[in-house]
């Protein structure tokens, strides 16, 4: 059987997050990772954009929701992220990734990840 995916990986963005004094004053880099999996049976037939889930949208989706709003939580942004993109059309299952890399100065990175796969 043959499985279909999409990954997008490291989309930076300037998000605010944080549930502490300090991260209210202004937005913080996150970085988001996606992995969407499609339905075998809506495989594009032909070499057509109209057939397939532009990843232009998966992106796009992204992007509007982290610089909806703040969020205190990086959960409720996965949370947000998970749901819009597992609306889109021929999505079966999504994992998202979301990592605040200047949280600590001992830390590559903090994340947190969502997922139905």
């Amino acid at each position: 059987m043959m499985t279909r995916r999409f990954f997008l990986d490291g989309l930076e963005c300037a998000c605010r997050i944080g549930a502490y004094d300090h991260e209210r004053h202004g937005p913080q880099r996150v970085i988001i990772d996606a992995e969407i999996r499609l339905d075998d049976e809506t495989e594009p037939q032909s070499d057509s954009l109209d057939e397939a889930l532009n990843y232009d949208l998966i992106r796009e989706s992204i992007l509007a929701i982290a610089v909806s709003r703040h969020f205190d939580l990086q959960e409720t942004l996965a949370r947000e992220i998970h749901d819009s993109l597992a609306a889109l059309p021929g999505v079966t299952g999504v994992r998202v990734r979301t990592a605040k890399p200047d949280a600590y100065d001992d830390c590559r990175q903090i994340a947190y990840e969502l997922s139905d796969m």
